[in-house]
């Protein structure tokens, strides 16, 4: 996790609106991107993984930041500072987003939604939501209107049974696929939900005023299928689906396609497309696709793109947590762990990291050292677990 742990600055840690219904359900709170944060209740760790993989569990992740771009050259405007569509997006429906410095280094990535009538919802990361809303106004405040939505709150109901548990609350929420949403209505109370979320699972992401947060909260938990579930299983869920944390496995060091993130990046903004560039460290990016793309025909261009995130598996039973080195077996440092952990539904020792271009392929053998010896691990494809993402 990425949680800072300075317990003198106890005192000076944000609160969410759920806070107080956190401490009640008996959670463990911890700081985490500047908020006194939930990392597991009474239940644990693995009970807690377990049932969101199994039912429906409800994530406080108010830490993060939302925002409204907000005027007709929002999207164009948008466009300029991410190596993706934005422009084409239809209104209802949600994409996946990467803020880029000038040398191609992700400074967040991020969730946005085409609301219509010029307005795009944007969630990114707690830890950087400052930064970003700040670099944000810099980049583009004189072409719309930025709206940070410091007010709100965001709750996540993650799970195989979540839309069940939404659709007898909020009828008609069913209907939403895979990043789509809109504004409803759940239990009387009026949100803003997209079907996503950051578990591989099925699910929703809830956006409420936050004077409404507890009481929603305290809705959804009533329900039988719904557990509390803390930042700790929110950590395993999310490596299972191999999906990325900010400040571990993506920085502003990494590009998008050293991130093996390219499936982020859509044809219009790629050399040759409609669009092509125009957006900070394009000339970077595109060269490393270009040599990600002479990869997959076997002429990797190793000079270009030196590093890429990989799946890893090991085949002892030993954990490899964050930090550690990754050697060849010929004692050649290439690479380390970004996340690491045994996946409690995989039930195994899984982790993401980058190694060099030349380690990258599956099925290659590598090895971590922990503790001073050598564990074996292959190189693996992503998910660890199967998504199961409502597609309709």
């Amino acid at each position: 996790m990425a949680a800072s742990s300075d317990s003198s600055s106890a005192e000076q840690l944000l609160k969410t609106p759920l806070y107080g219904l956190h401490v009640e359900l008996g959670a463990r709170m911890v700081p985490f991107a500047g908020y006194s944060m939930p990392v597991q209740y009474p239940a644990g760790l693995m009970a807690e993984h377990r049932h969101t993989r199994a039912a429906a569990g409800l994530f406080d992740i108010s830490h993060m930041g939302q925002l409204r771009l907000v005027g007709p050259d929002a999207a164009a405007a948008f466009e300029t500072l991410m190596p993706v569509d934005v422009i084409d997006l239809a209104p209802g429906k949600q994409r996946y987003g990467l803020l880029l410095n000038d040398e191609g280094g992700i400074l967040d990535d991020l969730m946005f939604f085409n609301e219509g009538h010029g307005s795009i919802f944007v969630i990114v990361n707690g830890a950087c939501k400052v930064a970003d809303i700040a670099h944000i106004q810099q980049k583009i405040g004189a072409r719309c209107d930025v709206q940070p939505m410091p007010d709100h709150a965001l709750l996540a109901l993650q799970g195989p049974q979540a839309a069940a548990v939404l659709a007898r609350l909020s009828p008609g929420i069913e209907r939403f696929v895979f990043m789509t949403g809109g504004a409803v209505q759940i239990g009387g109370i009026p949100a803003f939900a997209t079907r996503s979320g950051y578990t591989g699972e099925d699910g929703f992401e809830i956006s409420v005023a936050g004077q409404n947060a507890e009481a929603l909260a305290r809705l959804l938990l009533a329900q039988p299928e719904v557990e509390p579930i803390g930042l700790g299983a929110r950590n395993s869920l999310r490596l299972e689906a191999g999906l990325c944390l900010y400040g571990n496995d993506i920085d502003a060091t990494t590009t998008p396609v050293e991130a093996s993130l390219n499936w982020a990046i859509q044809k219009v903004r790629r050399t040759g497309g409609a669009r092509e560039g125009g957006f900070p460290g394009a000339a970077r990016v595109l060269a490393q696709l270009a040599a990600a793309t002479a990869g997959a025909a076997g002429h990797t261009d190793h000079d270009t793109l030196k590093r890429k995130r990989v799946g890893l598996v090991a085949l002892e039973r030993v954990p490899v947590r964050d930090g550690t080195v990754l050697q060849s077996f010929e004692g050649k440092d290439i690479g380390f762990i970004t996340s690491g952990l045994l996946g409690p539904t995989a039930d195994r020792p899984i982790a993401m990291g980058y190694v060099a271009t030349a380690y990258s392929e599956p099925g290659t053998r590598v090895q971590a050292i922990v503790r001073g010896k050598p564990v074996p691990m292959e190189v693996s494809t992503l998910p660890f677990v199967p998504t199961r993402y409502y597609r309709g």
